[in-house]
């Protein structure tokens, strides 16, 4: 190591790295539990009111208080385009085609937007429990190094000389360990929430699929 580097200073900034991402991760955690939480509750008003309602006409007249969340912005969409298509009557080069097919697309494109949004963090959290063990790593390899330069330098090998300054360099390693397990806990958890809010997304772009054309016909 270069005489000109401070080896305590890069240890103190690799310690300080380690903070950081633990902040990142908690901060991530408590955002995305907070957001799924929202979403779900959202979801679930807003669902119970929709398929409650007698028809199409009643369901796009909801009030804005129950309105609200992933499912109910998918629905204005495909209210959107409905109202899109009897206008148009053909007019533009985004109706023509099979309605069905079209109306899927757009709910779909939606759809995706909405899952996006739900997997925002995801990838900070997944890079934070992978890389925050060989950050901690990487503090305790250069604690060591400068703990044996020491060492050397006192001309000591007794175990009270040795063991101090390496117990203190592998306590990097711990941090590191202990900032990875809950980032990559939460990862798997709230990967699992994105697949099953996923999944009830596209169950709900079926029913209103259904429901539209269905209506259509009995018109």
């Amino acid at each position: 190591m270069p005489d000109h580097i401070a080896p305590q200073l890069i240890i103190d900034g690799t310690l300080y790295t380690l903070l950081i991402f633990s902040v990142l991760t908690w901060t991530l955690i408590l955002f995305k539990i907070w957001q799924f939480s929202k979403n779900n509750v959202y979801n679930r008003r807003f669902s119970n009111a929709f398929w409650d309602a007698a028809d199409l006409t009643t369901a796009k007249a909801l009030p804005d208080t129950i309105v609200r969340g992933p499912q109910a912005r998918i629905a204005n969409k495909g209210f959107t385009w409905l109202d899109g298509i009897q206008q148009a009557a053909g007019k533009h080069l985004k109706y023509r085609g099979e309605p069905e097919q079209l109306l899927e697309q757009t709910l779909l494109v939606q759809m995706q937007k909405e899952t996006r949004l739900t997997e925002t963090g995801l990838t900070m959290l997944a890079s934070i429990g992978s890389t925050a063990p060989f950050v901690g790593l990487f503090g305790t390899v250069l604690g060591i190094m400068h703990a044996m330069h020491e060492i050397t330098e006192s001309g000591s090998t007794s175990l009270d000389v040795v063991a101090g300054p390496i117990g203190d360099a592998l306590v990097a390693t711990a941090i590191g360990i202990a900032v990875a397990v809950p980032a990559v806990l939460a990862y798997n958890f709230l990967l699992r929430h994105v697949k099953q809010q996923r999944t009830d997304l596209e169950n709900f772009v079926a029913g209103f699929i259904h429901t539209a054309f269905t209506s259509d016909t009995q018109r």
